[in-house]
């Protein structure tokens, strides 16, 4: 894990995420207290439970995106997840602890690939001998005198050359390849998210390896054989067994959950059966939020440490709506401001992923530079208020409806339109006025 001071952490995602101090802050603590535990002695260091935190706002202020660029800042295994989405044990769908399975995954693919990236230069060399050898057969008898070595060797020499000069792509060769997982395999029906999924899983893997895995002859390119024959040579070196350990490290010490719409399951105490039944999910959350094991492919999964940051706009109900045991495990609440009209305008051009910077990344592929003028920002930005004061508010996401309707002419004429265009006031008003004016026109279009 990067060890970042928590301004360091605020400034990162400042580069990203325009305001919102108050959330940044709690995020901040909470991931820098994930290094600090780490510090404590051990005598301590399992009884240092983690802050889980409840992000409340409406949509479109930047919930989701604080919690996914803290993940990255932290190279934690991360998993969004809608809270929404599961049910009460016992009924059709998605158990709690499927979160757990897929975090773990989620996991195993990153440190997997991590492992890879150390090995992945050996691996180049193997798989190019190999193509060499497909390509070119060496006769590797040992009664090769010393002149037919030196001249074979010679000749290998001239073929690596043109081979990294990529005179070969083009050139058609058979290689080996694996059978793509789960083909033939065995298939369980049942329930989605009741585990037998992850029964599956294991008796395809069990049955891979007791009878080996399957492989046919594919032709190919030399240059898709390239990238596929040095993924097998680079899968064949990672330790698998590592891999694992460390990913189920990770996603113990590391890991953070974000589950969104956690307002959708925070039920008043009506006796309705949908009220119960989002009882029933928080009562089943409550264990995972608590600590406990769980079982997945790659072993059992304690989840005391891993980070919970609960997300929601809580419009029809409020925190205290949620169970009292599951209020506990969330001691962090933290408000999220509606975005501004100033807030807008930075959006658009302050962080490193600005909207502006992305249209006119997408039209420079065309030859197309796009100049925006401040006052076009002024008025986009005046007009995302002015739909979200008369419609729904959904935040900064309305900036892109926007855009996407100001820009939509220039988007489709790109190839053929002049190589500069000036983005200004009288383009904005022009191409939308008509449709913020029409409050009906503006809930279909906006």
């Amino acid at each position: 894990m990067a060890v970042l001071t928590p301004k360091e952490i605020v400034e990162a995602l400042d580069r990203f995420i325009v305001g919102q101090h108050k959330a940044k802050r709690a995020v901040a603590i909470a991931l820098r207290n994930r290094w600090r535990r780490q510090q404590t002695p051990e005598s301590i260091r399992e009884d240092i439970l983690p802050n889980n935190i409840i992000m409340i706002g409406p949509t479109g202020v930047g919930k989701t995106e604080i919690a996914r660029r803290l993940a990255n800042l932290a190279n934690a295994p991360f998993l969004k997840v809608e809270a929404t989405k599961f049910t009460e044990v016992g009924y059709v769908g998605r158990d709690v602890e499927s979160m757990i399975r897929d975090l773990v995954s989620l996991a195993v693919h990153m440190v997997e690939q991590e492992h890879e990236s150390l090995v992945w230069e050996m691996a180049e060399k193997t798989a190019e001998d190999k193509i060499l050898d497909i390509l070119f057969p060496v006769d590797k008898r040992e009664s090769m005198d010393d002149v037919e070595k030196e001249r074979v060797g010679k000749t290998r020499d001239k073929l690596k050359e043109m081979y990294y000069n990529g005179q070969f792509d083009d050139r058609f060769i058979e290689i080996e390849v694996q059978d793509s997982p789960g083909v033939g395999g065995i298939s369980i029906m049942g329930p989605m998210g009741s585990g037998l999924d992850e029964t599956s899983d294991f008796l395809n893997s069990a049955m891979s390896n007791l009878f080996g895995k399957k492989k046919k002859s594919k032709k190919v390119k030399v240059s898709e054989a390239k990238r596929i024959l040095t993924e097998q040579e680079a899968d064949k070196m990672v330790d698998k067994s590592k891999v694992t350990q460390e990913a189920l490290f990770r996603v113990e010490n590391d890991g953070i959950i974000f589950l969104d719409e956690i307002d959708k399951i925070a039920g008043n105490d009506t006796g309705r059966s949908a009220d119960v039944s989002r009882q029933g999910v928080q009562r089943d959350l409550l264990p995972i939020v608590e600590g406990s094991t769980v079982n997945t492919r790659y072993g059992v999964v304690r989840t005391d440490h891993i980070l919970f940051i609960a997300a929601g706009a809580f419009h029809m109900s409020k925190p205290s709506d949620l169970i009292p045991e599951l209020q506990g495990r969330f001691p962090i609440r933290v408000e999220l401001d509606s975005l501004s009209t100033e807030d807008f305008i930075k959006i658009l051009t302050h962080p490193q992923n600005a909207l502006i910077k992305q249209y006119q990344a997408l039209l420079l592929t065309e030859g197309v530079e796009l100049e925006v003028k401040e006052n076009a920002l002024k008025v986009i930005a005046e007009k995302a208020t002015e739909v979200n004061d008369k419609t729904e508010n959904i935040g900064a996401r309305r900036l892109h409806t926007i855009l996407t309707r100001i820009l939509d002419d220039v988007m489709f004429n790109a190839p053929d339109t002049p190589k500069n265009i000036i983005l200004d006031e009288k383009m904005v008003h022009e191409n939308i006025d008509d449709i913020v004016t029409d409050v009906d026109l503006s809930r279909y279009i906006l």
